[in-house]
């Protein structure tokens, strides 16, 4: 298996993020990366620099609109006196209508959800790279290997077609799943992060092509609170396309792997021509986040039981913090993904 990564990803370095209204040193650091790629190496895996496929298959998922508004935002932002070092929004639209602010600091609100995802000189250029690395990921699956591993910092699944949200810009499993459907009549997109993949439930909330699959902690007390609840099936031709399992606080392996058995009946019935897993490993047990209890021995389970769907494969990186297990849970899982594909 290949793992595409650049190191442009890198240079987005966001200094800190308002949790709970208090200013936090931000969790998605560029050392993620460095621990990712020494348990994707552990495992065996060959790094692969993506291409620069331009802005084509990004904008198949995200709107121009917002696709103008992060490329420029920074640049714009330094125009403003005492403005904060870094993009980040001070004020949010309770509805989003057909109004649409001239100023930088109503279109950020207007673009991004949160605080979690500070924009800075560089952070346009690394998720593009991010977005790029999914796209290299998916075409080496359709020209005909059984899977690859996007290792994509920073990560996608709570950015919505033109939201910014939970240290996410561009939807990287979203992209990669409408990459896929070039060749594949069905996609079916598995998410494990610890959180709910809310953007990548938006992006296809409405659409049956796409099967969105999520497993996560229950979100009635947890982020992103608004998303990831149990009722929420798909609208119009896509009601059924949707399937949320939220799982209580500090769940653990065996809770979990049965919740997983659960999704991939879902998938089985959908019978998909190819897969995205959205790969967090911050259900961990010792992941700063704190949600769920996954151990690493229980990522190569849950390997083990994606790979026995037998469906050609991209494995799109979203969430896992700084602990000393990162690298060693990405290897667990791939090598459980590898031992049961081989």
């Amino acid at each position: 298996m290949k793992v595409f990564f650049a190191d442009e990803q890198k240079r987005h370095d966001p200094k800190f993020f308002l949790s709970s209204g208090g200013r936090q040193p931000n969790p998605e650091q560029p050392e993620r990366v460095e621990r990712l790629l020494d348990g994707a190496r552990a495992a065996g895996l060959e790094q692969v620099r993506p291409d620069n496929h331009g802005l084509g298959p990004i904008s198949a998922i995200h709107t121009p609109e917002y696709l103008d508004f992060l490329e420029r935002i920074y640049r714009r932002w330094q125009h403003i006196e005492g403005a904060s070092e870094e993009v980040i929004p001070n004020i949010h639209p309770i509805a989003r209508t057909g109004s649409y602010p001239a100023s930088a600091v109503g279109q950020a609100g207007y673009h991004m959800a949160d605080t979690s995802c500070p924009i800075s000189a560089e952070t346009f250029d690394s998720a593009c790279w991010s977005a790029w690395s999914a796209v290299s990921a998916a075409d080496a699956v359709m020209a005909g290997d059984s899977a690859a591993y996007a290792l994509c910092r920073p990560p996608g699944h709570h950015a919505f077609r033109d939201v910014a949200g939970g240290f996410c810009f561009f939807n990287n499993s979203a992209i990669a799943a409408q990459r896929l459907r070039r060749t594949a009549e069905r996609v079916a997109i598995i998410d494990v992060d610890l959180h709910h993949g809310n953007g990548t439930q938006g992006v296809f909330y409405e659409r049956s092509d796409v099967l969105t699959v999520s497993i996560h902690a229950d979100p009635v007390r947890f982020y992103p609170f608004f998303w990831g609840h149990a009722d929420e099936r798909g609208e119009g031709l896509g009601l059924g396309y949707n399937y949320n399992l939220p799982l209580p606080r500090k769940s653990d392996d065996a809770a979990y792997l049965d919740a997983l058995k659960a999704a991939l009946r879902r998938v089985e019935a959908f019978s998909p021509d190819a897969i995205v897993v959205a790969l967090g490993l911050d259900a961990f047990e010792k992941d700063p986040f704190g949600g769920l209890s996954v151990t690493t021995p229980g990522f190569a389970r849950i390997g083990e039981a994606l790979a026995r769907l037998g469906r050609p494969a991209v494995i799109v990186q979203e969430g896992g913090y700084l602990c000393d297990e990162l690298g060693d849970n990405l290897t667990s899982f791939l090598t459980g993904y590898g031992t049961r594909s081989a």
